[in-house]
């Protein structure tokens, strides 16, 4: 095999195609030089992969081949076939059209007086030079392997960059949706690309407390998954993993510790404050050094760190919003307006908010500040909250002053929760046209955090009984709120109003009083 690789023609070679393959593709115009390449390399091997090969016999057949396998590993480029430098067309055509960086290009040529000078080679990184009369079947095996090396280097600090792209994004938008699920993703990444390898991965936790380890198996269930395992969230892992994974998972779980398979391991992860959770990582390489062993160690110890620090932010806003409707049903309590009243208007002003044009996190705000519309009552006398009369004029000053007692109450605080129910007690009364109070705002000049409230308190309350009046209709609150575009209320909401009122109406049934 070592000698000269071009010198006898070698007649067909057939290739079987495998699973688990690097493609190699073979651009030149001769097709004696695509089965002998195809025979010096028959019996390559790297991390348990072989060689896929695909040909083109032309610059152009070679442009199609590259955009049609963009995962494709390494490129052996003749220089000269249909004119004198098609091959550097093609590489040029590599790196700047097809916008493919990861791929290796191998330049060979049997005509070593047209090399190409050293600008091309540097500009569009080309890995290697040879000339075919040079190029043994060592040779070829050797630049082959430094080829593939360095493809799965640049693979594995791609992996890498996107892991911690998304871990960034995460940890930015905490409070984003499914803000948990990106920040697991970039963690099962990081761990593949510590390893070198991009094959299945899984995250499992435990949703019921368990003392003993060795019976937590039956509760862990898949968070996220990768590769064949991208659809299993939610399931059971014993339902997702075969017999011999799930022995090694129970005893990784037993051990509290890592355990390495043929090609798999189950790493532990746990932490002071929560339950037991398990990364399944396949597809690794069958040699791990002590360094890897170590950072996989750590890695896992931290990773259940972070993932708690995600589900702490949860918790904290889980909170925040229990204590906003529990003081709010207890300033309820003072009135003769139900507990269910602040969670209607809450919900109401979600729907309303969304279908207004409001972010995902602008809504959810509103929501869940919104309760704290009428906090000023607090300071309202129950002569004067509870008159079942109307009430004299000195009484209704009195009355509105709970729009600014609930904004001195709530103002200037460094949550934005808190923040935002600041804006909705102050705004909530003010109308569109100027004539609310306490200040006489009109349009946009009233915060939309205010007039969604604004519309949302209103509607509950014309639907419900108050000590001074009956419920109103549908009939009747409809009318009533679309006489009001305009002038109590923003156009814009009141066409939304009328577009969601089957929802709302819905609320009202599973929040009655």
């Amino acid at each position: 095999m070592d000698d000269f690789l071009f010198s006898d023609d070698p007649g067909e070679v057939e290739v079987q195609e495998k699973s688990g393959t690097w493609k190699v593709i073979i651009v030149d115009d001769e097709p004696e030089v695509h089965a002998v390449t195809k025979l010096a390399l028959s019996d390559f091997e790297f991390q348990k992969k072989r060689l896929e090969f695909l040909s083109a016999y032309s610059g152009e057949e070679a442009k199609k081949v590259v955009m049609d396998h963009p995962d494709a590993a390494i490129v052996l480029l003749d220089v000269v076939m249909e004119t004198d430098d098609a091959g550097l067309r093609v590489a040029q055509y590599i790196r700047e059209t097809a916008k493919n960086n990861n791929i290796r290009i191998i330049l060979r040529t049997g005509q070593p007086g047209q090399a190409p000078e050293r600008q091309v080679i540097v500009n569009y990184d080309i890995n290697d030079y040879k000339s075919k009369t040079e190029l043994t079947a060592q040779k070829l095996f050797t630049v082959v392997m430094s080829s593939l090396r360095s493809y799965r280097d640049i693979l594995s600090i791609d992996q890498s960059r996107q892991g911690l792209e998304k871990i960034i994004t995460a940890s930015r938008n905490i409070f984003a949706s499914h803000s948990i699920d990106q920040f697991i993703e970039g963690v099962i990444q990081q761990l593949t690309s510590l390893l070198g390898t991009v094959d299945e991965a899984i995250y499992a936790t435990s949703l019921v407390a368990s003392n003993d380890p060795s019976n937590s198996s039956d509760k862990l269930v898949v968070f996220t998954g990768r590769g064949e395992f991208a659809r299993s969230e939610g399931k059971p892992i014993e339902d997702v993993l075969d017999s011999e994974q799930m022995d090694a998972c129970r005893q990784a779980l037993q051990d509290r510790g890592i355990v390495y398979k043929d090609n798999y391991l189950f790493a532990y992860c746990s932490s002071e404050y929560n339950h037991a959770s398990m990364l399944f990582v396949s597809g690794i390489p069958e040699f791990l050094t002590d360094t890897q062993k170590h950072l996989i160690k750590i890695f896992s110890q931290n990773v259940q760190l972070a993932y708690e620090n995600v589900q702490l932010q949860a918790e904290i806003e889980d909170t925040q919003q229990e204590l906003v409707y529990r003081l709010s049903e207890a300033l309820e309590q003072r009135s003769t307006e139900s507990g269910n009243h602040v969670k209607r208007v809450a919900n109401i002003c979600y729907v309303l908010a969304k279908h207004y044009g409001l972010s995902y996190r602008e809504a959810e705000l509103v929501r869940l500040a919104s309760p704290l519309h009428d906090v000023g009552n607090v300071g309202i006398p129950d002569a004067i909250l509870n008159k079942p009369h109307k009430l004299e004029p000195e009484e209704w000053d009195v009355m509105k002053s709970h729009t600014q007692k609930g904004y001195q109450i709530l103002r200037d605080s460094r949550r934005e929760i808190v923040n935002a129910g600041a804006m909705i007690a102050r705004d909530h009364h003010e109308r569109w046209d100027g004539s609310g109070y306490p200040t006489g705002k009109k349009g946009e000049e009233i915060h939309i955090f205010g007039r969604i409230a604004a519309i949302a308190d209103v509607y509950d309350s014309m639907r419900h009984e108050r000590c001074y009046r009956p419920a109103y209709s549908l009939d009747e609150v409809v009318a009533e709120i679309n006489s009001q575009k305009g002038k109590h209320f923003d156009p814009k909401l009141v066409d939304v109003f009328n577009t969601v009122i089957d929802e709302l109406e819905q609320i009202l049934a599973r929040l009655e009083d």
